[in-house]
């Protein structure tokens, strides 16, 4: 490991111990009766060894005296048989209290790691590859992780007893082996903490890759690459990449796993020794009278239950301390600041208008400039059209306008108030907007246009309503299960059958422009939203279709402020002012006409596109 890499995952003593009480705080709200019950039944089942080898010694004692037959002897006999019970029955107990209380923590780890993740304002650190590793290691972690971490201070609290009471014991045969077999767990100590920092930084290292490998998994396995992977021959492409990962990970797996090899070996060789050098002293004072067979009955059994006490120890110490590594990358989500300044202030419904000014964006240090000095204004109730070669800026206004980043430099105001002033899930409630980049939910049909507005996700008359605006009503209603059918071939569908006997179905994919157009019925459920944004709207439509669906979009947002972004300019002609970006910042604007007539950029735009519908001379 890198010198800096203690502070990196978080070794620091006091970053350890309170991930500690973090994680034993999210178990006991997790499941506090669970958890009282299982450190009782871990105390228990520690001090049944120990209680184990003093009964042996009793009887043991008992019988070499002649002494059987007596109460004692009896009771030590009777007492041994419930131990042995025990020794059965509570590991069965612990266990089905330890997977009863990992999955409690589970269940209230991942509620919290994604209402964590859901109060991120904005959208870079989804574009961040550090943070997505991050947020991989942590949603694995975060269940495991402190179930983990509890197991294993349990695991450390038994050891104490055990080793406690088998010293204890130990001590009145032989005080100088008693320190000799506390010495020589030591070292085992370390190396298997040594080892568990190991295989954190291990696990944190191959995390990209293991990233990386679902990505290809992914590619192989869903229908969204399924015809170009086919089409294309990726199959073995994919397949390599994917496999090549996995190789990288499982080596580096495999180099810590050879280095626990050898410290296994290590710990098996010196409790060898350390039991077979006790046992000659111990062995040799009874021939002298010094011990009785019960001393070295019981010598034996501390000899070797310290050991094992001890190793266990530092294996749940070890395994405490990669969980605690991995839980810092949960830990540090939930820690982790907003990653745009929210404010408190609510968001008025839009009265005046919303303005860029000298607006300067770029997604990082890196990436060169997106918008270089936009001024922009976007008057309310108003039509602007941004018009554009790729790559101009135009999604990005709307990305900024959603608040999904700030601007680098400059200012976009709501009515004159910065939108780093406005409580950004106001803002966004006051927003309507279809996406270029829509996203295909893989739901029910009602719930694919319900999520435009959660308020409405149980009235289907108004989810029929946004359909029937979008068009796409009749093709949705026709389907195996209507506006219930699920919109995705990926997940098979509950249904009661005929006879009531449980079967699944199947779910349908629609088109490319049914898709759309329930994007755009999502929209039309948002309806009286104080600013309509539409990018590339009819982008998969063929040509009535769009202009059907311009049509509807034109009703929608009647009397609304209203951005447009469309690459066929025809679709924008009838917008109150046509901005064109290039470079950054505003070049042209004005209505169709005086843009047409300046016979710049737009001018030139236009009569590419209607040169194609020109019949051609020859």
């Amino acid at each position: 490991m890198n010198p800096g890499d203690d502070q990196r995952l978080g070794l620091a003593p006091a970053r350890i111990a309170a991930h500690v009480r973090a994680a034993v705080a999210l178990a006991v709200r997790a499941a506090p009766g669970r958890m009282a019950a299982y450190a009782a039944g871990t105390l228990v089942r520690a001090g049944l060894p120990v209680a184990a080898a003093v009964l042996t010694r009793t009887v043991l004692d008992d019988l070499v005296g002649g002494a059987a037959a007596g109460s004692g002897g009896r009771a030590a006999v009777a007492a041994l048989a419930v131990v042995g019970l025990l020794v059965g029955f509570v590991p069965a107990v612990l266990a089905y209290l330890r997977a009863g209380l990992e999955r409690s923590i589970a269940l209230l780890a991942k509620d919290r790691l994604f209402r964590a993740v859901d109060r991120v304002v904005g959208v870079a650190r989804f574009e961040d590859p550090a943070f997505l590793d991050r947020l991989v290691l942590a949603d694995e972690s975060g269940g495991r992780g402190p179930g983990q971490v509890i197991d294993s201070s349990f695991g450390v609290l038994a050891a104490v007893v055990t080793v406690g009471g088998f010293v204890g014991s130990l001590w009145t045969a032989s005080p100088a082996m008693a320190v000799v077999v506390l010495l020589s767990g030591v070292p085992v100590l370390v190396a298997e903490l040594l080892i568990g920092r190991r295989r954190a930084w291990t696990e944190w290292t191959i995390s990209p890759a293991k990233r990386r490998e679902l990505f290809y998994r992914d590619m192989l396995a869903t229908e969204q690459a399924a015809k170009e992977v086919r089409l294309f021959g990726l199959g073995g492409f994919l397949r390599e990449r994917m496999l090549r990962e996995r190789r990288t990970a499982q080596a580096a797996e495999h180099a810590t796993d050879r280095r626990a090899v050898v410290v296994q070996a290590g710990l098996s060789v010196s409790a060898s020794v350390v039991a077979g050098v006790g046992l000659l002293s111990v062995t040799a004072g009874a021939r002298t009278g010094q011990h009785s067979v019960g001393d070295i009955a019981m010598f034996l059994a501390a000899v070797l239950g310290v050991q094992a006490a001890l190793a266990a120890a530092a294996q749940q110490v070890a395994r405490a301390i990669e969980a605690l590594l991995l839980f810092d990358s949960y830990r540090t989500i939930l820690a982790d600041g907003p990653d745009l300044p929210v404010a408190a202030r609510g968001t008025r419904p839009l009265r005046t208008g919303i303005e860029f000014r000298d607006v300067w964006f770029r997604y990082s240090d890196r990436h060169p400039w997106i918008l270089r000095g936009l001024d922009l204004t976007i008057p309310s109730g108003r039509a602007v059209a941004l018009v554009g070669r790729n790559g101009a800026g135009k999604s990005t206004v709307v990305k900024l306008l959603c608040r999904f980043y700030d601007p680098t430099r400059g200012a976009i105001l709501w009515d004159g108030v910065d939108l780093r002033d406005l409580d950004p899930v106001e803002l966004r409630a006051r927003i309507s907007v279809v996406f270029q980049d829509y996203v295909n939910y893989e739901l029910t049909a009602a719930e694919n246009i319900g999520v435009g507005d959660l308020r409405r996700l149980d009235d289907r008359d108004r989810i029929t309503a946004a359909a029937e605006r979008a068009g796409i009503h009749d093709v949705l209603a026709a389907l195996p299960k209507g506006y219930d059918t699920m919109l995705s071939r990926r997940f098979n569908v509950p249904d009661a059958g005929v006879d009531g006997v449980g079967v699944e179905t199947a779910g349908v994919n629609p088109s490319g422009g049914q898709r759309q157009r329930i994007a755009i019925a999502r929209a039309f459920l948002r309806d009286s939203r104080d600013l309509v944004v539409l990018d590339e709207p009819s982008a998969g439509l063929d040509a009535a279709a769009e202009h059907e669906v311009h049509a509807r979009l034109r009703a929608q947002r009647q009397g609304l402020t209203s951005v447009l972004i469309s690459h066929r300019l025809n679709a924008i002609r009838d917008a109150d002012e046509i901005v064109v970006l290039s470079g950054g910042t505003v070049t042209e604007r004005g209505t169709h006409d005086t843009l047409v007539d300046a016979g710049g950029e737009y001018a030139t735009l236009f009569a590419l596109q209607a040169s194609g519908y020109q019949p051609t001379m020859g």
